[in-house]
C-alpha cells in the first residue's frame, strides 16, 4: 500500500501483509556460500533457486538480516526515499534491495495475464476470488517450492492463486480452454527454453522469448522490456505489439523467468550508479560505443542533448541530475501494477456494444470477477478498473435509446448493472482505504447516479426499497404513491454507504476474535449484543450486515469475515426465535381468519446485494477441499464440482459443536423460507426466481451428511411452525412469493431421511395464495371453475407463468416418490385439485403420473393410475367449456388412461359423457375407440363385457346424436350398425334432421354411408334431401359437390327410371353450371336405367332418349345453362381468355345438336352473338373460323 494519506484503518489487528510473512520461512538459496556464481548474480535469496526432489524438505535456516530488511524496504519505499534517507548506500544492500524489488507472487502474474478466474460459486453478486488471501492466517508455502526449475508446464510457483482456473471465457486468453490463456503459455515457452538474454538493470528486467516456428510460420524472436517497482509491474512492453488488457504471454515468461530462476539472472545497479563509477575518458568511451551501436536511432536525440547540455541557459542544465529509467520511481509515483486504461476502455466498449452476442456478457463478467480478485488481493487497481468500466457503461448510446423510447432494458444487461452496483458497495465498504479515496469514489458515484440516464435500482419501475441503513419493517402498512417516492439508482446503495463505518467497539471485537464472547458482569446496554449464550450479535439491517461480510471477504479478509457471518447468523436465530413466540400468541386469531397483514416487505432472495447468498459464500468457501489449484493441466473450460468438508466453527463457547457447512446451509434455508411480498415489475419479480435457483443449484452441490440432515430437519420444523413469518407457515399473506421451488428441494432431500416431514413440507408449500380465496380454506369442490387469471390488482405478477409449472414440478416430484402408497397419493391428488388451477399443467401431471404408473418393465401401478385418469377427467370438466387447441390430444390421451385402467372405467366415461365430452368428441373418439378391436384385444374382454362396452357405447351416440345431429349423425349409425333397433332410431334421428340445419355435405356423407352399408333406397332419399339444399352457380365448375352431385345421379340412375325422374328436377332446380348439367346428361344417356338391381323390379334394358322425359327436362336446362353462361363471360371477356372461350363454344355445341334440331339452335344461336356482340371484332372473327 502506498504511503501517506489519512487512512481510515478499520480492522483490529492489523492484517499481516504478503511480506510481512514471508520473513518467517527459509530461504532456499541459505545453502550457497556467499561468494558462489549465484551470489554474485544476485540471486541469494532468490525464489525458485532451490532445486528440491518432490516432497524434500529444505534445510531450516533463518534468511540473513540483510534481505529480511531487504525484503521488507523493496516492497513499501521507493528507492528515491532509500537514496535520501542515507547518504551512502554500500552496494551489497543496493543489490540485495533491487534484487527483492521485483514481483515475488506467480498469483499476481497470472492476474495480469488471463480472464480466466476460477471464481467457483464466488463469482457473481457476492462473489469473489477464491482461495487464500493475503490476509489469511498461517504461514504460506515457502515461495517456489511448487515448481523447481525445470518442472511440468503445469506446476506454478506455490505464490500462484489457488484461485484461478476457469470461469468465463478467456477474451484477452486466446481461447476458452486453458491453453490458450496468455499465463499458460508463458509457462510454456519458459519450459521449452524460449527466454534468453535475461538482464535485470536496477528496476529494468529486459530479455528476448521466442516463439517456436510452425508449418505456417517461421520462429519469431520478441524483446521484452519490463519496469518495476516495489514488487509491482509499473510497465510492459514487448515486440509483439500485443493490444489487451493484460500481458502477453512472452511478458509472462520473462516474468516467471526471474521468479523460478533468480539465479540465472544477471542483475546490475541502477544505470545511473554504473556511470557514477565512471571517469571522464570511460563515459566518453560508453557513449560514443552506445551511438556507434545505434547510430541510425539515437544520433539525432543525442545530438540534440549535446547542444542543450552545452548551451548554458538550456532547461536541461537548470535541473539537477538526471533521469535514470532504471533506478525505479520516485517518491511521488503512484504505486501500482500496469494496467492499460485504453485496453479496459475499449474491450467494455466492444462487448456493451455486441449487446450481449458472441459471449459478450460472460467477458463482461469475467472483468467484474478479474476486478474482485484484484480487491481480494488489495491491488489499487480494483477500483481503478472498475471506475474505467463503469465510464464506459455509463457511455453506452442505448442507455439514452431506451431513455427516450420509454422501454426497460435487457435481462443481460440489468444482470450487468446490478453486478456493477454490488461491486460499488464492495468498494465503498472497504475496511482499509484511504478517507480521501473514499471521498473521491463517492463524488464520482454522486456524480453517475445524478444523470437521467443512469438505470434505476428496480428495473424502472420506482418500487420503494428500504435504505441500506434503515431497518426491515414488519408490518404491510404500504408506502406513499410512487411519486413521492426517492429516485433510487444501481449506485444509491454504495453511496448510502458513506454512512457506515468500522469503527464501532462491538464489530471490532467481533471480527477481530473467534473467543469474543458476552463479558461476566453486563452493563444494560451490553445484553442486546449478545445471545443467551453469550455469543456476540450483530443488529443490523440483514442485507447491509451482508454487504459487509462481502466487503470483508472481497479485500482479503476471510477470517474477519466468517466471524460477522456466524454473529449475523446467532442474530437472524434469535429473530427466528422471537417470531415464532410472536406467533404463539396470535396462531388462534390468524387460523380462524385465515388471513393476515403481516409481511416482509423486503425479501433476502432477489435482494440487489445477494444477502444470502454472501453469507452462504463465505461459510462454504472455508469448507472447500478442492480449492487448491492453479491453472490445472486438465481442460481448463470442466469445472470441477466442489467438495466440502465439516470445519468447526472457531467460537468461545465450548459446548458448541456446529460446523461452518451446517451454519451455510442453514443460513441458506432461513433465507430461502423467509416470507417476503412479490415484489412489483418484472425484473424484479425474475430476479426473485434466479437468485432462489442459484441459491438451490449450490445447496444441491452440498453431500448431506448425518450433521447436516439434522440441521435440515430442524430448519423445516422451525420454517412449518413460523406462522407468517416463514414462506411455509400455516397462514401467509395473499401476495407472499410461493415456496414450490424451495420445497422441491426440501422434498427430495428430506425424503429418504424423514418421508413424514417432506410431505408434510411439501404439501403445505403447494398453495398459490395469490389464485386462490383471500380465505386458507376456499371451496375445491369445483375445482375445475377456477382458472389462472390473477384479479385486478397492482402490482401484476409477470413471473406467473414459471410459478405455476414450478408448482406443477412439485406435485409431479411427490407423485412420483409415493408411487405405490394409496393414502399418499389420495392426499396429493387432493393438493393438486385443490391448488393448481392451469388445466395443461394438470394435464401434464396427468400424463407423468400415467407414465410412472406404467414403466415399460415393471407392472403398471393401478393406485397411481387410478390418480392419472382422476386428474385427466378434472382436466376434461374444466376445459370442457373452453378453448383449448391440447383439447382433442386430451381426449385421447383419456381414453388411453381409462383402458389401462380398465373396462368399469371405460364403461364410466361413456355412461357420464355429457360432463366430459362435446357430443362429437363423445362419438368419434371415446366410444370409438372404446368398442375398437384394439381396446377388446387389449383389455381381453369377454363376450358379456363387450356387449356392455357397445351397449353404452350405442346409448351414447343416440343421446349425442339427438343433441347434435350435424355433427354426430353419421358417427352414430356407424356405432349402431350391428344393432338394428339403435340403426333404425339413428337413421330416422338423421332424417328428422335433414330438414333442419343439417348441410348438402353432411347429408351427402351420410347417403353414401348408407349406399355402402346396402341401404341405396334409404342413401337416395338422403340424397334427394341434400339436392334440395345446394346452389351450384354457372360459374362454380370446380365446387367441392359436384362429385356428390355426379354420384347421386349415377345412385338414382341406377335404381330406375323412376327414381331418375325425381331427381332430376332437384338437379335442374339446384344445379346452373352447364359442364356439370352436360356431364350429368352424358352420363345418363351411356347406359340403360335400373341396372342396380333391387329386388321386385326389372330394367327394360333400354336407352333413355333425350326427346322424351325425364331427360327432355335435363337437356333444356343444361342447353339454358349454355347459353347463358355464354352471355356472363361474354360481358367481361379479355383477349386473352378468347381462346379458352372458343373451346367452352365447342362443348355447348355437343349439347346442342343431341335434339333432331340442335344444329338449326345452335345455328342460331351463333348468329345472335354476332350481331349481339359484333363490336368485339377478333373475338367474333374467331368464332367465324370455328363455327362458320
Amino acid at each position: 500500500m502506498a504511503e501517506g494519506g489519512e487512512r481510515e484503518e478499520l480492522l483490529s489487528p492489523s492484517p499481516v501483509s504478503p511480506a510481512k510473512r514471508l520473513c518467517s520461512w527459509p530461504s532456499p538459496q541459505a545453502h550457497h556460500p556467499r561468494g558462489s556464481s549465484g551470489a554474485a548474480s544476485g540471486g541469494v535469496g532468490g525464489v525458485g533457486g532451490c532445486c528440491l526432489a518432490p516432497g524434500a524438505r529444505p534445510h531450516l535456516q533463518p534468511e540473513s538480516l540483510l534481505d529480511c530488511a531487504a525484503k521488507t524496504v523493496a516492497e513499501k519505499w521507493a528507492y528515491e526515499r532509500v537514496e535520501e534517507r542515507f547518504e551512502r548506500i554500500p552496494e551489497p544492500v543496493q543489490r540485495r534491495i533491487v534484487y527483492w524489488s521485483f514481483p515475488r507472487n506467480e498469483r499476481e502474474i497470472c492476474m495480469y495475464s488471463s480472464f480466466q478466474y476460477r471464481g467457483g460459486p464466488g463469482a457473481g453478486a457476492a462473489g469473489g476470488a477464491a482461495g487464500a488471501s493475503p490476509a489469511e492466517e498461517g504461514p504460506p508455502p515457502p515461495p517456489g517450492a511448487a515448481a523447481p526449475t525445470g518442472s511440468a508446464p503445469g506446476a506454478a510457483a506455490a505464490g500462484a492463486s489457488p484461485g484461478l482456473g476457469t470461469a468465463a471465457g478467456a477474451a484477452g486468453g486466446g481461447g476458452g480452454g486453458g491453453e490458450g490463456l496468455p499465463f499458460r503459455r508463458g509457462i510454456r515457452l519458459l519450459d521449452s527454453g524460449s527466454v534468453e538474454n535475461v538482464l535485470q538493470v536496477g528496476f529494468h528486467l529486459s530479455g528476448t522469448v521466442t516463439e517456436a516456428a510452425t508449418t505456417s510460420e517461421p520462429a519469431v524472436t520478441y524483446k521484452v522490456a519490463i519496469s518495476f517497482d516495489r514488487c509491482k509491474i509499473t510497465s510492459v512492453t514487448c515486440g509483439c505489439g500485443n493490444k489487451d488488457i493484460f500481458y502477453c504471454a512472452h511478458v509472462v515468461a520473462l516474468s516467471l523467468y526471474r521468479i523460478r530462476k533468480p539465479d540465472q539472472v544477471k542483475l546490475r545497479l541502477p544505470i545511473s550508479e554504473t556511470l557514477f563509477q565512471m571517469n571522464r575518458d570511460q563515459l566518453q568511451k560508453f557513449i560514443q560505443y552506445l551511438i556507434t551501436a545505434h547510430h541510425t536511432e539515437v544520433l539525432p536525440t543525442a545530438q540534440k542533448l549535446a547542444d542543450e547540455i552545452l548551451s548554458s541557459n538550456s532547461e536541461i542544465n537548470q535541473v539537477n541530475g538526471a533521469p535514470d529509467p532504471t533506478a525505479g520511481a520516485s517518491i511521488d509515483d503512484e504505486n501500482c501494477w500496469h494496467l492499460d486504461e485504453e485496453q479496459v476502455k475499449e474491450q467494455v466498449k466492444l462487448f456493451l456494444s455486441q449487446g450481449g452476442y458472441y459471449g459478450s456478457g460472460k467477458q463482461l463478467n469475467s472483468m467484474f470477477a478479474k476486478v474482485r480478485e484484484m480487491l481480494r488481493m488489495r491491488d489499487s487497481n480494483g477500483a481503478r478498473m472498475l471506475t474505467l468500466i463503469t465510464e464506459q457503461f455509463m457511455a453506452d448510446p442505448r442507455l439514452t435509446l431506451w431513455r427516450q423510447q420509454g422501454t426497460s432494458m435487457t435481462d443481460k444487461c440489468r444482470q450487468l448493472w446490478d453486478e456493477l452496483g454490488a461491486l460499488w458497495v464492495c468498494i465503498i465498504l472497504n475496511p482499509h482505504c484511504k478517507l480521501e479515496e473514499k471521498s473521491c469514489w463517492l463524488q464520482q458515484l454522486q456524480k453517475w447516479s445524478d444523470l437521467d440516464i443512469c438505470p434505476l435500482e428496480d428495473g424502472n419501475y420506482g418500487h420503494e426499497l428500504p435504505n441500506i441503513t434503515n431497518a426491515l419493517p414488519q408490518n404491510a402498512s404500504h408506502s406513499p404513491d410512487s411519486l413521492s417516492r426517492p429516485r433510487r439508482t444501481v449506485f444509491t446503495r454504495a453511496i448510502e454507504g458513506r454512512e457506515l463505518h468500522w469503527q464501532d467497539s462491538h464489530l471490532q471485537r467481533i471480527i477481530s476474535s473467534d473467543i469474543y464472547t458476552a463479558p461476566a458482569c453486563q452493563q444494560e446496554s451490553e445484553r442486546l449484543l449478545f445471545n443467551s449464550q453469550g455469543q456476540p450479535l450483530w443488529l443490523e439491517h440483514v442485507p447491509t450486515a451482508c454487504a459487509r461480510v462481502d466487503a470483508l471477504r472481497s479485500h482479503g479478509y476471510p477470517k474477519e469475515a466468517l466471524r460477522l457471518t456466524v454473529a449475523i447468523i446467532n442474530t437472524l436465530r434469535l429473530q427466528q426465535q422471537r417470531q415464532l413466540e410472536i406467533y404463539k400468541h396470535q396462531k388462534k386469531e390468524l387460523l380462524q381468519r385465515g388471513t393476515t397483514t403481516i409481511t416482509n416487505l423486503e425479501g433476502w432472495v432477489g435482494h440487489p446485494l445477494d444477502p444470502i447468498g454472501c453469507l452462504f459464500l463465505t461459510l462454504t468457501e472455508a469448507c472447500r477441499l478442492n480449492d487448491d489449484g492453479y491453472l490445472e493441466v486438465s481442460d481448463m473450460s470442466e469445472s470441477r464440482p466442489p467438495v466440502y468438508q465439516h470445519v468447526p466453527v472457531a467460537t468461545g463457547c465450548p459446548n458448541s459443536h456446529e460446523s461452518y457447512l451446517s451454519l451455510a446451509l442453514e443460513v441458506a434455508l432461513m433465507g430461502m423460507g423467509q416470507q417476503r411480498v412479490m415484489p412489483e415489475g418484472l425484473y424484479a419479480q425474475d430476479k426473485v426466481c434466479r437468485n432462489e435457483e442459484q441459491l438451490l443449484s449450490r445447496l444441491q452441490e452440498l453431500q448431506l451428511d448425518d450433521e447436516l440432515v439434522q440441521t435440515l430437519q430442524k430448519q423445516c420444523i422451525l420454517l412449518l411452525e413460523g406462522g407468517p413469518f416463514s414462506g411455509l407457515g400455516e397462514v401467509i399473506h395473499r401476495e407472499s412469493v410461493p415456496m414450490h421451488t424451495f420445497a422441491k428441494y426440501l422434498f427430495s432431500a428430506l425424503l429418504p431421511h424423514d418421508p413424514d416431514l417432506s410431505y408434510k413440507l411439501a404439501l403445505r408449500a403447494m398453495r398459490l395464495p395469490v389464485l386462490e380465496n383471500s380465505t386458507s380454506t376456499g371451496d375445491s369442490s369445483h375445482p375445475h371453475h377456477m382458472v389462472s387469471v390473477v384479479p385486478s390488482r397492482y402490482p401484476r405478477w409477470f413471473t406467473l407463468g414459471h410459478l405455476e409449472s414450478q408448482q406443477c414440478e412439485l406435485a409431479s416430484t411427490m407423485l412420483t416418490a409415493a408411487k405405490g402408497d394409496t393414502l399418499r397419493l389420495r392426499t396429493i391428488l387432493e393438493a393438486i385439485q385443490k391448488h393448481i388451477h392451469s388445466s395443461s399443467l394438470i394435464f401434464k401431471l396427468a400424463q407423468d403420473a400415467f407414465k410412472i404408473a406404467t414403466p415399460t418393465d415393471s407392472s403398471t401401478d393401478s393406485t397411481l393410475l387410478n390418480v392419472a385418469l382422476e386428474l385427466g377427467l378434472q382436466v376434461m370438466r374444466m376445459t370442457l367449456s373452453t378453448l383449448n387447441w391440447r383439447r382433442r390430444e386430451m381426449v385421447r390421451w383419456l381414453v388411453t388412461c381409462a383402458t389401462e385402467v380398465g373396462v368399469r372405467a371405460l364403461v364410466s366415461i361413456l355412461q357420464s359423457w355429457y360432463t366430459l365430452f362435446t357430443p362429437t368428441e363423445a362419438t368419434s373418439i371415446v366410444a370409438a375407440t372404446a368398442v375398437s378391436h384394439t381396446t377388446i384385444l387389449r383389455l381381453s374382454l369377454d363376450y358379456p363385457q363387450r356387449e356392455e362396452l357397445a351397449s353404452c357405447a350405442r346409448t351414447l351416440a343416440l343421446q349425442c346424436a339427438m343433441k347434435d345431429p350435424q355433427s354426430c349423425a353419421l358417427s352414430a349409425l356407424t356405432l349402431c350398425e350391428k344393432d338394428h333397433i339403435a340403426f333404425e332410431a339413428a337413421y330416422q334421428i338423421a332424417i328428422d334432421a335433414a330438414t333442419g340445419g343439417m348441410t348438402h355435405s353432411q347429408l351427402f356423407t351420410i347417403a353414401r354411408y348408407m349406399e355402402l352399408r346396402g341401404y341405396p333406397l334409404r342413401a337416395f332419399k338422403l340424397a334427394s334431401l341434400a339436392m334440395s339444399h345446394l346452389n351450384l352457380a354457372y360459374n362454380q365448375d370446380t365446387h367441392p359437390a359436384i362429385n356428390d352431385v355426379l354420384w347421386a345421379c349415377a345412385l338414382s340412375h341406377s335404381l330406375g327410371k323412376n327414381e331418375l325422374a325425381a331427381l332430376i328436377p332437384l338437379v335442374v332446380k339446384s344445379v346452373h353450371c352447364a359442364t356439370v348439367l352436360s356431364d350429368i346428361l352424358r352420363r345418363c344417356t351411356v347406359t340403360a336405367p335400373g341396372l342396380a338391381g333391387i329386388p321386385g323390379r326389372r330394367s327394360s334394358g333400354k336407352l333413355m332418349s333425350t326427346d322424351k322425359a325425364p331427360l327432355r327436362q335435363l337437356l333444356d336446362a343444361t342447353i339454358n345453362a349454355y347459353i347463358n353462361t355464354t352471355h356472363s363471360r361474354l360481358t367481361h371477356i379479355s383477349p386473352r381468355h378468347y381462346g379458352e372461350f372458343i373451346e367452352f363454344l365447342s362443348k355447348a355445341r355437343e349439347t346442342f345438336l343431341l335434339p333432331q334440331d340442335g344444329h338449326l339452335q345452335f345455328a342460331q344461336f351463333i348468329d345472335n352473338l354476332k350481331q349481339i356482340y359484333k363490336g368485339k371484332k377478333k373475338l367474333m372473327l374467331l368464332v367465324r373460323e370455328r363455327f362458320g
